[in-house]
């Protein structure tokens, strides 16, 4: 025998097994079935699993790789089922995670929005007479009320709220002034030139990274079909710096009778916090009020639903009737319009505010909770527990708010590998997010809601005993 011919000797024995192999792979179905017993997903997605595992052995074994269809759904099950939405709770101690949902709602406001997305609402039609209204009417008789402004609306995210306000007043090349101090970058790698661009504006920077005075505005003020200056929630300029004012802006707009917009972003509604204790105020320091904002003139004031307000994911946007009628009519605002169910639940937080209930916001609630009730409520779930301890820390109140502050608390420390208690708490029904940090696992019950507490003290038992 040649070489050549030992060679494909070989070939065809690898060719014949393989063939061997692949009539042994299981049908999708009975693929699918045996899966079943394994996870709760879907049976259209058990399919689909079981489909791609199979592809995928069946070139694995092409290439004369060993291949278990069964081992590669089972990755996939798991992947999948890690993305499942579900509620956790937050123990990381920060109080708008993210990651997790930020704000979180009143349990009054999350079942009044339920009930409208569970049936049908009057989100379009008036009562009285049967004939279509508008949706966000309500709305817009309690944004005024609760943020001192002429009138008001609310879109998606805050994002949609500027990419909205830009292109309603300076849309089609219209030139805007932004300082370069505020060329910010959110979320997601999303900057703020590229939406602006996406708008249909021309950005004018002006002033530097940490200087921008009234003058260098007063410069392209004649030219310029815009100003807008953008509260930079998730960073802070310290040191060698200087910015215009919200006031001193406005009336430069108004003398060149251009629109002046301010992005306040996080949604303080009042700087002065005043439902809070003088002692608690502290960490709020610098960042700006939202109706401070509005009585220093601009014509538009922006900010998110989910942050410091409290509510539901969405941009909202205040100001002078004439710009929010603007904003309102603009072909933009159908694309980034809210469902019934959202409006139902800004509606709910702002009556909270306008009836002085603010701390009952859970957010509120946890940004105010003593040190002593924190202290009180750590002990009772470590009773009869030994290896963890109650040590100081350090909240934060996240979302990209009022960058470099924190607020005191108090924090479960758990003893064991880092990786295995935060794993093992996750995977508790519901699962529960704690914090990985210095070779220890840190509960921090500011950003527990109390009705979770027996949750996280069975957690806790299981693990410490």
């Amino acid at each position: 025998m040649t070489q050549s011919q030992g060679w494909q000797s070989i070939e065809r024995r690898e060719v014949y097994a393989a063939t061997m192999e692949l009539g042994h792979l299981p049908s999708v179905d009975a693929l699918a079935e045996e899966l079943s017993s394994v996870s709760q997903l879907p049976d259209v997605v058990m399919r689909q699993v079981a489909r791609n595992a199979i592809d995928a052995a069946r070139d694995m074994i092409r290439d004369g790789q060993d291949a278990d269809p069964y081992t590669i759904a089972l990755v996939d099950i798991d992947n999948i089922a890690a993305s499942v939405p579900t509620s956790v709770i937050n123990a990381t101690g920060v109080l708008l995670h993210t990651n997790l949902g930020r704000a979180q709602l009143h349990q009054s406001t999350a079942q009044h929005s339920a009930g409208f997305a569970s049936g049908a609402s009057n989100v379009e039609i008036d009562l009285r007479t049967g004939k279509r209204a508008k949706r966000l009417t309500y709305l817009r008789t309690l944004l005024p009320l609760v943020t001192g402004a002429h009138d008001g609306i609310a879109v998606n995210n805050n994002a949609g709220a500027l990419l909205l306000s830009l292109a309603a007043t300076a849309g089609g090349g219209g030139k805007v002034a932004v300082s370069r101090g505020e060329l910010i970058e959110i979320g997601g790698s999303f900057r703020l030139p590229d939406l602006m661009s996406a708008s249909g504006a021309k950005l004018v920077e002006v002033g530097t990274t940490n200087r921008t005075r009234l003058s260098d505005y007063e410069k392209v003020a004649g030219t310029v079909d815009a100003i807008l200056k953008v509260h930079p929630s998730n960073y802070r300029v310290e040191g060698f710096s200087e910015e215009a004012t919200y006031a001193e802006l406005a009336t430069l707009a108004k003398s060149h009778s251009i629109p002046f917009i301010a992005d306040v972003g996080s949604g303080l509604i009042d700087e002065a916090a005043p439902w809070l204790r003088d002692a608690d105020r502290g960490w709020l320091r610098g960042e700006p009020g939202v109706r401070q904002t509005v009585a220093s003139g601009p014509d538009l004031v922006l900010f998110s639903g989910d942050k410091l307000l409290g509510g539901p994911q969405a941009g909202i946007i205040v100001g002078t009737s004439a710009a929010i009628d603007l904003v309102s009519t603009h072909p933009i605002a159908r694309a980034v319009r809210l469902d019934g169910s959202t409006i139902a639940a800004i509606c709910d937080t702002l009556t909270m505010y306008a009836d002085q209930r603010v701390l009952d916001i859970p957010f509120w609630t946890m940004a105010s909770a003593t040190i002593e009730s924190l202290n009180k409520r750590s002990t009772a779930m470590l009773e009869g527990t030994t290896g963890a301890r109650i040590v100081d820390g350090e909240s934060l109140p996240g979302a990209g708010t009022v960058p470099g502050r924190t607020i005191p608390t108090r924090l479960i420390e758990l003893p064991g590998s880092p990786d295995v208690t935060w794993a093992t708490l996750a995977s508790h029904t519901p699962p529960i997010i704690a914090t990985r940090r210095d070779d220890s696992t840190f509960i921090d019950l500011r950003t527990v809601q109390t009705r979770d507490d027996d949750h996280v003290a069975a957690a806790l038992q299981s693990i410490l005993n």
